[in-house]
């Protein structure tokens, strides 16, 4: 037996013995890298003479090509093994259902105004609701605005161009109070009724925006008065943060609309980003109230000696952004997904007392 043929015997028997595809390659570069030993040989037949190339050449030639078709079979045959080792690890089985995925949320102004109606509603308050495009009556003169009050110049309210045949321009509604006025004039009381609804005045800055979402109440009754309004509210209040119960002060204020007005102030800590109701020594102002104004309710159609009410607002954006921590108002008129699917809330789980709000 030749050197060659025992050459080519150790080479096949150790490639057949190799039991993964880098083994294989370390034989090739053995035997046919640069420092190899058919490529030794195939460097010293320059050192041969012209007859013994032409009689070793085509062996050693033939010895290359051999050893080289055992290492590519032995290769391609390892890594079909490992190909098919791998896909029966990571075996899948397509017929199980796939990972349940979160398709949608509740936004958390919807989710927000749906816990304040359910509040006002089990405290007997139906749900009323107006066009978001209005006229001077109803978003201003009837709610007692003087001709030249500052909300009705352009820096506050978006007017709408001018009537073609009666010049009159309408408006975007800047409070839902409106929704109050249309009650009043087709409702004989009792009236107790809440309106939310989105409005629209200028401004723009990380806790306004120029549309914006709001939840009046309005009662009308015989005997009406102010203690009816200050438990309304401090209830409403002490409910929606879910506590037992809130320290308030009503703070003289004034709204062309109602009189006496005031503002509501909770007390509060705010220490850390978080809100913490009843601690600290701080005060935040968290909506606006009063009894309807005598004007109001005759500009309605409404006799004041016979009855009175009072009315509120509260801003449903703002009201989330202090139970859910949301720090800036904008991002929740963004449209972005990934915002949404943070402070999002289940669909499943609609709002009640009973089993919670939130």
């Amino acid at each position: 037996m030749t050197d060659l043929a025992q050459l080519e015997l150790d080479l096949i028997n150790a490639i057949g013995s190799a039991e993964t595809a880098a083994a294989v390659e370390d034989l090739r570069v053995a035997a046919l890298g640069k420092s190899g030993s058919i490529s030794g040989l195939l460097k010293g037949m320059g050192a041969l003479s012209p007859d013994e190339r032409r009689e070793q050449g085509p062996m050693i030639n033939g010895l290359r090509d051999r050893v080289s078709s055992a290492l590519a079979a032995r290769k391609a045959e390892l890594e079909g093994a490992e190909l098919d080792a791998r896909l029966k690890a990571e075996h899948v089985d397509l017929t199980l259902p796939s990972r349940p995925r979160r398709s949608g949320s509740v936004h958390p102004t919807m989710q927000v105004m749906d816990e304040m109606i359910a509040l006002f509603a089990e405290m007997g308050f139906a749900v009323a609701e107006g066009p978001d495009i209005e006229d001077d009556f109803h978003n201003f003169t009837a709610l007692n605005f003087p001709p030249k009050h500052p909300a009705r110049e352009m820096h506050d309210t978006f007017f709408l161009r001018p009537d073609p045949e009666t010049g009159e321009r309408k408006v975007l509604r800047t409070h839902t109070s409106p929704v109050q006025v249309r009650t009043m004039m087709t409702q004989k009381p009792p009236i107790r009724i809440i309106a939310p609804g989105r409005t629209f005045r200028k401004d723009s800055d990380a806790t306004h925006t120029p549309m914006f979402h709001q939840v009046e109440g309005l009662v009308i009754d015989r005997d009406i008065h102010m203690g009816h309004l200050k438990w309304t509210l401090e209830t409403f209040v002490a409910r929606f943060f879910e506590v037992d119960g809130v320290d308030a002060r009503f703070r003289p204020h004034h709204f062309p609309f109602t009189e006496p007005s005031a503002e509501m102030d909770i007390r509060c800590d705010r220490s850390g980003g978080e809100l913490k109701l009843n601690q600290g020594d701080s005060w935040m102002e968290i909506l606006g109230c009063g009894m309807v104004h005598p004007n109001v309710l005759r500009n309605c159609g409404i006799n004041p000696d016979e009855f009175q009410g009072f009315a509120f607002g509260m801003g449903v954006d703002r009201l989330a952004m202090l139970k859910y921590g949301i720090p800036d108002l904008r991002p929740m008129f963004d449209a972005d997904t990934r915002w949404l699917a943070h402070y999002g809330f289940s669909a499943f789980a609609a709002p009640n007392s009973a089993s919670g709000l939130s």
